[in-house]
């Protein structure tokens, strides 16, 4: 009952903090860290449930604009229209998946090990959250997604891969820096949100393809489940309320809770450990 519990919660936490800009790895680390929360005890197929839910989530949300994008790319095999916008949106999407797609592959032990702790998470949180402010405060907020260069798109398509080190935040990273280049806050979500896509979708179909060669207890399916209804539920209303919100609202206050977050596990790691 109390993995069942943990597999509820860990799911939440995936759901929520995988799509809003405040670093699932980062927040996932802590748990396991300070609560014992620890991913990892249950298993690889736990692991894709919660990859799997919050790629439910996404296309839950964003199915026209896939689908548009989509057909749009297949299109371009008969006719090459980068002035069509969902064309142009496919191939910017491409892009910007290929540099976190490379660094993943090539340095994954590095990610999954050297780079786990608390004290990354502490500097990481701080660091992003004062790129929040600085970018609120340069970006002209004028440009939207499709406007963007190839060169561009592959930027932030390194952004996001510098969102494996915990503490940075997939959409985080890629938010500020579509901001210092001028995209509108409602801009840089959406396109931080469909180029994940892909990333997830990758990184949790690998897995899966582990998961069916093992196979799968009574009771690691019954936490599969649990994994994957939780974080894919959380991860849609995550995406629906930060859409709505970031269309009037800064990016300052994730800034704060990242700078209070970092100050409690500070004081926690000097007190407790």
């Amino acid at each position: 009952m109390l993995e069942l519990l943990q597999a509820i919660i860990l799911g939440i936490v995936q759901g929520l903090t995988e799509f809003l800009p405040v670093s699932s790895s980062g927040h996932l680390l802590l748990g396991q860290y300070f609560l014992g929360l620890d991913q990892d005890r249950f298993g690889l197929s736990f692991d894709v449930a919660l990859h799997l839910g919050t790629l439910v989530a996404v296309v839950s949300f964003f199915w026209r604009d896939l689908l548009n994008m989509g057909l749009a790319f297949l299109r371009s095999f008969r006719h090459w229209d980068m002035a069509d916008r969902d064309q142009r949106m496919a191939y910017l999407v491409i892009a910007s998946t290929v540099p976190a797609a490379l660094v993943g592959f090539l340095f994954e032990d590095f990610f999954e090990n050297t780079v786990r702790s608390p004290w990354v998470v502490v500097f990481n949180l701080v660091l992003v959250g004062v790129l929040f402010i600085v970018g609120e405060a340069v970006g002209t907020r004028s440009r939207e997604a499709s406007k963007l260069t190839f060169r561009e798109a592959v930027g932030i398509g390194f952004a996001q891969a510098a969102a494996l080190v915990p503490g940075v935040s997939r959409s985080g990273a890629t938010m500020t820096l579509g901001l210092f280049l001028g995209l509108r806050r409602e801009e840089t979500a959406r396109f931080s949100f469909l180029m994940s896509a892909p990333i997830i979708a990758g990184a949790g179909g690998l897995k899966l393809g582990e998961v069916i060669a093992e196979g799968m207890s009574l009771f690691d399916t019954l936490l599969f489940v649990v994994g994957f209804i939780s974080s894919a539920v959380v991860g849609y209303l995550a995406i629906r309320f930060f859409i709505r919100y970031i269309a009037n609202h800064s990016l300052r206050a994730f800034a704060y809770y990242r700078f209070g977050l970092a100050a409690v596990v500070v004081v926690l790691l000097l007190l407790l450990f």
